[in-house]
């Protein structure tokens, strides 16, 4: 029943797909030793989230130790209702660029910004899920998105930027 939308969340964590399905398994497997655990404290789908983006963080953390991944499908295909070339070459960089940025974020950053602003959950829910205070990830949150703003400053309209 979450599968799929736990699979958004931590294929937005991690760099690839093959990572996100291995993440995918070990939450269910995890999740499923430790099912007696689980006692109604909190939604189903907050504590399964919650061990989703745990174990996603473990492997992002291992995978920065060793070196950084090297993407072949970054390529944007045009589509007829596009405006034109030079735009979409603009808005297809734009693209890779946040996405970098956020790819970039250390994990205490990305899962906040991921949740919320990705993923669209609240702040109570998006804290539950990273087992922190709404204060700590309000200012994760908020330090997320300075950092990706900055990353992605020469792409916005100068009247967002000095």
């Amino acid at each position: 029943m979450y599968a799929d939308r736990l699979h958004a969340v931590v294929r937005r964590l991690v760099d690839d797909d093959h990572d996100a399905e291995e993440v995918i398994q070990e939450t269910f497997l995890r999740a499923w030793r430790a099912i007696d655990k689980f006692n109604g404290d909190s939604q189903f789908f907050t504590w399964l989230y919650r061990i989703g983006v745990n174990e996603a963080s473990r492997r992002t953390a291992r995978n920065r130790k060793r070196g950084p991944v090297v993407r072949l499908d970054d390529q944007v295909d045009p589509a007829d209702d596009r405006p034109g070339p030079a735009q979409s070459v603009q808005h297809g960089d734009l693209r890779r660029v946040l996405e970098q940025a956020v790819r970039d974020l250390k994990p205490d950053y990305r899962a906040p910004l991921v949740l919320r602003d990705v993923e669209g959950l609240s702040t109570t829910q998006a804290a539950d899920i990273l087992g922190i205070g709404e204060a700590a990830f309000k200012s994760r949150l908020h330090r997320a998105r300075l950092e990706v703003r900055s990353a992605i400053r020469e792409y916005l309209p100068e009247d967002d930027h000095p």
